[in-house]
């Protein structure tokens, strides 16, 4: 590997490695808010509610206190393996990324701590307000990161001057439809991420009947969670392939493995056995008139193939560069992230279909509690290949149409980035197997206090017997 190869692998590990973190982070987030105001408006079930709320915040706060330091990591690898790219894109790029500390972070870790530490001393709307605030901030990081990442993929509002590019419209920035195309599919990701974390918990202890009372009614809540976040995903997933094939349609082209043009009407290749050297599929398996729903909604509809717009890019981008993407990895990371959606969207809807078909159905089905507990890592999984769909696949740019990424990289040694890689992969392995050792013996403790108390995310008082008496929202109404 030479250094820019390195340096694309560190920042993809780093990327992954963090986005571990934070797509729970984001989904839970909001959950956990739903659940307190269920514990603040339901008075008779409070106690149930409230208990509810404790257990998963302090999940919650174990994985937001273990992750943070990934995300500042990560923006320190700008200056340190992409200097190039800082100076040409920094006057835009770091605006984005300015406000998300200025406006979101400073917001969560104000009040995810008023929240946590001020149980009993806070009254209930303030402490009901605190955590919206948090789940508020949490959204509003997630916007400026993800708007940022979607300028690199479709430039707007920009003037190229000298070797530099120069904001001139910071509205088009903000009103980036790629920005909330990414944006709506990332919020729907973290809900199914944060819903089937919940819904593998819940039906953990359901099966040992452990606490029914809290863990019914979590998988419950957690069960439209995911359901709504698996659909509003696909929509959102879908809607952004379609508007890749009219601004990056290399990148739907590889989505598919499409070497020539498709022809109207056009197949969907469900499998495919890829060449990239003699560019071509050496076996494929395709169903008819489904690429043209997937690229346009109707029947007739064509796209591009690879090997034509190869030959386009090199009169728009310059000649003698190869300007198609990495097919196999994008083909086959595509496919992961839509089989394993499709089966986490079918799972959510058998729980309701279960809820709806008469009462005790779901809670009493064991194999499907079993399920649940199994399906846990999927939605991780499809978030890490979608990811890999997203960023490979606009290859070899890393600024669509005016940055390439051996043009962006740091003028440093091979040795040098290689140290860089092997201590973030130390630490980041580390944080991420400190994260699932505490999130799983405290998840397994259920809603009484882990043998070992965590000092970044202490228990809370479960029992109800803490400072200020017992817990729960009638005691302070």
């Amino acid at each position: 590997m030479d250094v820019v190869d390195l340096s694309r692998f560190q920042f993809a590990s780093t990327s992954i490695f963090h986005f571990f973190f934070v797509s729970l982070t984001v989904g839970l987030a909001f959950l956990i808010a739903v659940m307190e105001t269920f514990a603040y408006f339901r008075r008779g079930r409070s106690t149930v509610y409230d208990r509810m709320s404790s257990f998963f915040g302090h999940l919650f706060l174990i994985n937001f206190a273990v992750g943070v330091v990934t995300g500042i990591v990560q923006e320190f690898q700008f200056g340190m393996n992409w200097s190039e790219y800082s100076e040409f894109v920094g006057n835009i790029f770091g605006v984005p990324l300015a406000l998300e500390v200025l406006m979101a972070f400073f917001l969560e870790s104000t009040f995810i701590g008023l929240w946590w530490f001020g149980k009993d001393r806070l009254k209930p709307w303030m402490r009901l307000g605190a955590i919206w605030l948090v789940a508020i901030g949490t959204q509003i990081s997630m916007f400026w990161i993800v708007l940022a990442n979607a300028w690199m993929h479709h430039p707007v509002g920009y003037e190229v001057v000298g070797d530099r590019a120069l904001l001139t419209d910071f509205s088009a920035v903000v009103f980036n439809p790629k920005a909330w195309l990414y944006s709506l599919h990332v919020q729907g990701s973290a809900w199914t991420v944060a819903g089937f974390f919940v819904l593998a918990i819940s039906a953990y202890h359901l099966l040992r009947k452990h606490d029914v009372d809290v863990f019914s009614r979590a998988l419950r809540l957690a069960l439209v969670f995911a359901a709504v976040g698996t659909v509003f995903s696909a929509a959102s997933g879908h809607t952004a392939a379609q508007y890749a094939r009219e601004d990056q349609p290399m990148k739907f082209a590889a989505m598919e493995a499409q070497w020539e043009d498709s022809g109207s009407p056009a197949p969907w290749s469900a499998l495919a056995l890829i060449d990239e050297e003699r560019r071509e599929n050496t076996w494929s398996l395709e169903i008819p008139y489904v690429g043209s729903i997937l690229a346009e909604n109707n029947l007739s509809a064509s796209y591009r193939g690879l090997n034509s717009l190869n030959e386009e890019y090199q009169e728009l981008y310059g000649e003698g560069r190869d300007y198609i993407p990495p097919v196999t990895w994008v083909y086959w990371s595509f496919r992961i992230m839509v089989g394993i959606g499709v089966l986490l969207m079918g799972a959510a809807f058998a729980g309701l279909f279960l809820w709806w078909r008469r009462r005790g159905a779901l809670d009493g089905t064991r194999w499907y509690l079993r399920a649940l507990v199994l399906l846990l890592p999927l939605p991780w999984i499809a978030n890490f290949t979608g990811w890999m769909t997203t960023e490979m696949g606009r290859q070899p740019f890393m600024v669509y149409g005016l940055l390439t990424v051996d043009e962006g990289v740091s003028a440093n040694s091979v040795t040098e980035v290689l140290t860089g890689l092997v201590g973030l992969w130390v630490v980041y392995l580390g944080l991420i197997g400190l994260d699932i050792y505490l999130l799983t013996k405290t998840a397994k403790a259920g809603t009484h206090k882990p043998d070992a108390e965590i000092l970044a995310a202490p228990a809370p008082d479960y029992e109800g017997t803490g400072v200020g008496g017992p817990v729960g929202y009638d005691r302070e109404r």
